[in-house]
C-alpha cells in the first residue's frame, strides 16, 4: 500500500514522462518479429536442425571419406560384399561391389541436394524475373509470357523430363538446368500476381517521378517486396526437386554410376534386396527424412512470414 501511495504522490510530469517513454519505445524490426514467430514453432525448429545436419553431412562428404571411413565412394573390396552395418569398419555396411555405404550415402546426398539447390536457384531466377517483368510492363509482353507459361503447364513435367533424359546423358549441372527449365512456371505466375498488386502503389509512382528507370523499379523496389513469397516457394519446391532427381536416377536417366546419388543407389539396391535390405532402406530413409524436414521448414517459414496463415 505504501508503494502504491508513493506512486500516486509521484509528480504528474514524471508519470507523463514514463508513459511517453513506453509509447515511444522502439518496436522490434520485421526480421526480429519473423524470427520470434518462427522460433515459437517447435516443429519448424526441429526441421531446421535436421536440415542443417543433413547439409553438413552431405557437404562434408570428403571429410567423412578421409577421417571416418578412409574409403572413396568408388573404392571396391569384393571380398567385403554385402558386409552388414557396424562390421569390419563399415558403419552402414558395404554394397554388392564392396563399396562403403556411408561414404556413398554422403557423396550421394551431396549430388542430390546440389542438383536440387541449383535447380531451385535457376528456376527462381528465370521464373521470378519473367513474372516480375510480365506483371510490371503488362500489355503484349505480359500476354506472351503467360501464354508460354500456360503451354509449359499443360505438359506433364515428369513425362517431359523422361523424354529429354532419354535423348541425353546428364551431368549434375545440366540435369539441374533441365529440371529448372520445366519448373519455373508456377513461380512466374505467383510473382506476376504480386507485382500486379504492387505496381500501382504510391511509392512506385514516387520512384518513377524521382527518375528511376523501369529496370531499377523492378529490381530494387518490386522484386524485394516479393521476397517472402519467393522464400516460401523455394523451400516448398526444393524437396520436390530432390524427388525428381532421385526418380530420374532410379530409372537410369539421371546421374550415372559410378557417381553416386540417392536415386541410383536405390536403383543398384533393388537387384540385391534379398542379400542386404539395408542397401535400399538407407538411401530411401535419407530421401524421406530430407524431404520431410525441408517441407516442415518451409511450412514454418510460411507461417512466420505471414502470421495470417498460422494455424
Amino acid at each position: 500500500m505504501d508503494e502504491t501511495h508513493a506512486a500516486m504522490r509521484e509528480p504528474r510530469s514524471l508519470r507523463r514522462r514514463g508513459r511517453d517513454e513506453r509509447l515511444n519505445a522502439p518496436t522490434a524490426s520485421p526480421l526480429v518479429q519473423t524470427w520470434k514467430r518462427f522460433a515459437s514453432d517447435r516443429i519448424a525448429l526441429v526441421a531446421l536442425a535436421v536440415t542443417a545436419l543433413i547439409l553438413v553431412f552431405s557437404l562434408g562428404a570428403p571429410l567423412i571419406s578421409h577421417v571416418i571411413t578412409h574409403r572413396g565412394y568408388a573404392d571396391q573390396a569384393l571380398l567385403d560384399r554385402f558386409t552388414p552395418p557396424f562390421t569390419h569398419g563399415y558403419v552402414l555396411g558395404a554394397d554388392n561391389l564392396g563399396r562403403d555405404e556411408l561414404t556413398r550415402l554422403a557423396y550421394g546426398g551431396r549430388i542430390s541436394i546440389s542438383v536440387a539447390l541449383l535447380a531451385t536457384l535457376s528456376a527462381l531466377t528465370l521464373g521470378g524475373s519473367l513474372g516480375a517483368l510480365a506483371g510490371y510492363f503488362g500489355g503484349w509482353f505480359d500476354a506472351l509470357i503467360m501464354r508460354i507459361t500456360d503451354v509449359f503447364l499443360a505438359i506433364p513435367v515428369l513425362v517431359l523430363l523422361l523424354f529429354i533424359a532419354s535423348l541425353h546423358t546428364f551431368e549434375p549441372f545440366s540435369l539441374a538446368l533441365v529440371i529448372a527449365g520445366v519448373s519455373w512456371m508456377s513461380l512466374a505466375r505467383l510473382v506476376r500476381a504480386e507485382v500486379l498488386s504492387l505496381r500501382g502503389r504510391e511509392w512506385v509512382d514516387a520512384a518513377r517521378i524521382a527518375g528511376a528507370s523501369d529496370w531499377r523499379i523492378v529490381g530494387r523496389h518490386l522484386l524485394p517486396q516479393t521476397a517472402p513469397l519467393i522464400i516460401v516457394w523455394a523451400t516448398l519446391t526444393l524437396p520436390s526437386f530432390i524427388i525428381v532427381e532421385a526418380t530420374l536416377s532410379f530409372l537410369g536417366l539421371g546421374i550415372q554410376v559410378p557417381v553416386p546419388s540417392w536415386g541410383n543407389m536405390l536403383n543398384d539396391a533393388q537387384k540385391f534386396y534379398a542379400q542386404s535390405w539395408t542397401l535400399a532402406f538407407i538411401p530411401g530413409l535419407a530421401i524421406y527424412v530430407t524431404v520431410l524436414a525441408i517441407n516442415l521448414l518451409g511450412q514454418g517459414l510460411r507461417d512466420a512470414l505471414d502470421p495470417r496463415l498460422r494455424r
